[in-house]
């Protein structure tokens, strides 16, 4: 029985999705202006973590990531780039899927882009203000904040709070033209130079909040199981989308709401703004990029993680351990089929760690004392494997465990470790020879990561690669 911590309600509770054995989730993906940096990854690393556990446990997960690809921090990196939003968008999209892809993260169900959704996002706007909770003002929309009675509810902030911050918050210009201080925007007017689509209400583009309520509400209907992301999006841009989306449809937008806690360094918030961020693009071409997963996936979502050299250090001192006895056994295994000993013991003990494991990741997805029970079964492993006589039925069925759980964590051991470090080098070599009109090299490499159960596709983004099911 799955237990979540819920933010709306601020507690846990049992989860129970909207249909028996399928599960609707949707997670705030990245503004694709910049590489990633580890604080991003974190985000994406622990709700991957999350929708493995679940498809562990037997749910079919239909999951949506987004990518935010118009924003002002977009345009202005296309200005100093001299290139055109567009550009700019398609250049990091393709770098996070590298980027993620190194550190094990699966492809999303989707991955919508706001500029491929401009009139569903012009038609929810319209609704909006036809229902009396928006309002056009020469040529940009604001939602009406009050007029949503249950505002406030996600991060527990009351009107009154929001009221004295408000006008610290937005320029003065654009309180001159708002209702009320507390409103926000759906739709901006065109300035000089910008990236614009046609509109009702002129020329201009979407707000941010509105892009992730349409999106959502588009890939998984007016009610979804699980939104997440991370802690520092619930306030306002959650709550900004539950009064949106709800105002829109009178239904409640999403039963569940996760929030990963930040990733530190010297005790403070990583971020761009504060520049005290480590991109993804440059540690993994420093360090193993399975390191950097284990380190973020075996800390409970909502934890904060301390990144330092020695948090690094310990994670890859625990991973080796893995490896050393994921290798142990499966040397041993070489030697199993002339086996005395009797097998029960051991797989009576295999199934006790799996419920214990079970247990505990139950348990709003507790990965913290998840590994601490993998630990337990690395003990048994390492004793079994310096036994004299060791059986055949066991030592797989302790290399089958080992993997499967290690799994949900994004953590690959053999050959398909093996086929992981090896595939990107071959998916350049190849983009390389189509280059270079070398057709035949393209096909045979093709061909050979066919063989492996790696299936390319070729995309506007570039090559991406999935494994073959």
């Amino acid at each position: 029985m799955i237990k979540i911590y819920n933010t709306l309600t601020r507690e846990k509770e049992v989860f129970t999705p909207l249909e028996p054995g399928k599960v609707k989730m949707y997670v705030c993906g990245p503004t694709v202006y910049n590489y990633i940096h580890i604080g991003n990854a974190r985000s994406t690393v622990a709700f991957d973590t999350v929708r493995r556990y679940l498809e562990y446990r037997d749910y079919e997960v239909r999951f949506i990531s987004n990518f935010t690809d118009v924003d002002n921090k977009i345009i202005r990196a296309a200005k100093e780039l001299n290139v055109t939003a567009p550009e700019v968008a398609d250049r990091f999209i393709e770098a996070y899927y590298k980027d993620t892809k190194a550190l094990g993260v699966r492809d999303a169900t989707a991955n919508p882009r706001v500029m491929d959704n401009i009139p569903e996002i012009v038609d929810f706007i319209a609704v909006l203000i036809e229902k009396g909770y928006a309002y056009a003002v020469d040529g940009d929309v604001y939602y009406r904040t009050r007029k949503f009675k249950k505002y406030g509810r996600l991060s527990g902030i009351s009107i009154d709070e929001l009221e004295v911050g408000a006008s610290k918050r937005t320029e003065s210009s654009e309180n001159d033209k708002k209702e009320d201080p507390l409103d926000f925007a759906l739709w901006k007017a065109v300035k000089a130079d910008e990236i614009n689509w046609e509109s009702p209400w002129g020329p201009g583009r979407p707000g941010w909040h509105i892009e992730c309520s349409v999106m959502a509400t588009k890939y998984l209907g007016d009610t979804i199981d699980i939104h997440a992301g991370g802690q520092d999006l619930s306030f306002p841009h959650h709550e900004n989308e539950i009064a949106q989306s709800e105002a829109k449809t009178g239904h409640t937008f999403a039963n569940y709401w996760m929030h990963n806690g930040f990733v530190t360094m010297d005790n403070e918030k990583m971020s761009k703004s504060l520049g005290n961020f480590v991109l993804v693009h440059d540690m993994i071409k420093e360090m193993d990029p399975q390191i950097l997963r284990f380190f973020m996936a075996t800390t409970q979502y909502r934890r904060p993680i301390s990144y330092n050299e020695a948090t690094i250090e310990e994670a890859k001192t625990n991973l080796n351990k893995l490896r050393r006895a994921f290798d142990n056994i499966s040397y041993r295994l070489i030697d199993a089929s002339k086996a005395l000993l009797s097998d029960s013991d051991y797989l009576k003990q295999l199934a006790v760690i799996k419920n214990q494991f079970i247990e505990e990741m139950d348990d709003d997805f507790n990965s913290a004392n998840g590994i601490t029970v993998i630990y337990e079964l690395v003990k048994l492993m390492n004793i079994y494997s310096e036994q004299d006589n060791v059986s055949e039925v066991v030592l797989k069925a302790m290399l089958s465990q080992f993997k499967e759980l290690m799994q949900i964590f994004g953590i690959t051991f053999g050959t398909e470790e093996l086929v992981d470090n090896k595939i990107e080098e071959l998916i350049e070599e190849r983009n390389t020879a189509r280059l270079n009109k070398d057709f035949k090299r393209s096909d045979e490499i093709r061909d050979l990561l066919k063989k492996e159960g790696i299936i390319l596709d070729d995309t506007p983004q570039g090559t991406r690669w999935r494994r073959e099911q």
